[in-house]
């Protein structure tokens, strides 16, 4: 099996579908889609060739086979490469906050996990919340707990939400909260055990968790010392 690794594409909003059907079509049915704002330049948008700086935020977790798949036919059929063809990348997962979570964003019950990390001793994690809406604070009330300081929340819609009961037997609403918690690597597995225990996929949150190598950071040592 493949490492895993969340793949982040940025599109104009207006192309979105297209890119979400592609993804549909390869197999990619679970994704999480929010919108975002340009800031680029009127001369810059000219020489891209874009209209507007309006974009779609589409996030979704692959195995490194099936990214090399989807590469080629975002080459192949959307034309990524070219001006104002928009942007897809992909980040290492360093750790999923358990099982059926991770068979839901995978849609596998077969997976096989590798080494818990890509990129080796960074001395701090990104850790990602997926919670169903209106559940920020159980979700940070549990983080504060367990030693985070805090959070940024960002809007988003589910896709493949009605697989969800393959692999976890509860009902996962399609409106969802993204959360973004930077924390030290120390500090990690117990800031998403507590979120898994208090407001995971037993509670009205139903929070998927997982995190990210962050390598290096500016603005936490303040709030640290």
């Amino acid at each position: 099996m493949g490492k895993l690794y969340l793949m982040t594409t940025i599109v104009d909003r207006k192309a979105a579908k297209k890119y979400s059907e592609l993804y549909w079509d390869s197999g990619q049915h679970v994704a999480f889609v929010t919108l975002g704002f340009g800031t680029a330049s009127n001369d810059i948008l000219d020489y891209l060739g874009m209209e507007n700086t309006e974009k779609a935020v589409i996030y979704s977790v692959l195995e490194e086979e099936t990214w090399l798949d989807v590469k080629k036919q975002l080459q192949k059929k959307l034309k990524i490469d070219a001006p104002g063809g928009g942007i897809a990348f992909i980040v290492p997962l360093s750790s999923i906050g358990g099982k059926k979570p991770l068979q839901f964003l995978l849609e596998k019950e077969d997976y096989q996990k590798e080494e818990e990390s890509v990129l080796k001793e960074t001395s701090h994690e990104l850790i990602v919340v997926i919670a169903d809406q209106g559940n920020i604070e159980l979700v940070m009330d549990a983080a504060r707990d367990a030693g985070a300081y805090g959070g940024t929340v960002v809007h988003a819609k589910g896709t493949g939400t009605e697989q969800s009961g393959k692999f976890m037997g509860v009902s996962i609403a399609a409106e969802k909260e993204m959360i973004y918690i930077v924390t030290k690597t120390e500090q990690k597995n117990t800031i998403m055990q507590a979120i898994m225990e208090k407001a995971g996929l037993n509670t009205r949150a139903k929070s998927i968790v997982f995190s990210l190598p962050v390598t290096d950071t500016a603005g936490l040592r303040l709030v640290e010392d």
